[in-house]
C-alpha cells in the first residue's frame, strides 16, 4: 500500500493576525502568506455552489505547513460543519496528490464523503469528511509544478525566518482575474 505524507495542518480561527502572531511567538512558525476573501474558479459544497467568504494564512513550522482559516459569513461550509461562528479549533489535515482523480475515487470507495471540491489557482482540491477517523476533515490537494514551487518558496522563507525580527506576514501579490 502506498503511504501518504501529511504536509498541512489547518485551524479555524477568529483572527488571522492574532493567530499568526501567537504561533510565531510560541512556536517560531512563519512567516505567513495571507489571502483575504479567497475566491475559487469552481466550487462545490455538499451538492451546492454556495461558497463561503473565507480568508487564509499559510506558513511553515519545520516541514509542516500551518493554515489558518477565518470564515467571515454564515454560509454553510466545511468550517461551519464543525464549528459555530466564534468557535476555534483544528479543522483538517492535508496531503498532496499527483493523480487527483484516482485519489478522489480511492477515498470515495473507502466510504468517505466528499464534502467539498474546488478548483482555484490552477489546482484541484477536495475535503473528505473523516471526522470519525481523525476529528476533522482530510484535504487532498493537487501538486502541479507552480504550486510546489510556491510551497517551496514559503518553506524557504521559514528556514530564513527570524521570529521577533522579520515581518511575520509576507506580502503576496494579488491574484490576477
Amino acid at each position: 500500500m502506498e503511504t501518504r505524507t501529511l504536509f498541512q495542518v489547518a485551524y479555524l480561527v477568529n483572527d488571522l493576525e492574532a493567530s499568526i502572531q501567537r504561533w510565531s511567538d510560541v512556536h517560531g512558525a512563519g512567516p505567513f502568506v495571507v489571502t483575504h476573501h479567497h475566491r475559487t474558479d469552481r466550487f462545490m459544497y455538499r451538492g451546492t455552489d454556495a461558497e463561503a467568504d473565507v480568508s487564509y494564512a499559510f506558513g511553515y513550522l519545520g516541514d509542516v505547513m500551518i493554515q489558518f482559516i477565518v470564515q467571515h459569513d454564515d454560509t454553510s461550509s466545511i468550517y461551519r460543519d464543525m464549528y459555530a461562528a466564534g468557535v476555534e479549533g483544528f479543522h483538517h489535515q492535508a496531503y498532496l496528490v499527483h493523480d487527483f482523480e484516482a485519489e478522489y475515487q480511492r477515498l470515495t470507495d473507502l466510504g468517505y464523503e466528499p464534502a467539498c471540491r474546488l478548483y482555484a489557482d490552477g489546482v484541484d482540491a477536495a475535503y473528505f469528511d473523516t471526522r470519525d477517523m481523525n476529528g476533522g476533515f482530510t484535504e487532498i490537494h493537487g501538486d502541479p509544478p507552480h504550486i510546489l514551487a510556491a510551497f517551496a518558496q514559503w518553506r524557504r522563507a521559514h528556514e530564513l525566518y527570524r521570529p521577533g525580527v522579520d515581518p511575520v506576514i509576507l506580502q503576496r501579490p494579488p491574484r490576477p482575474r
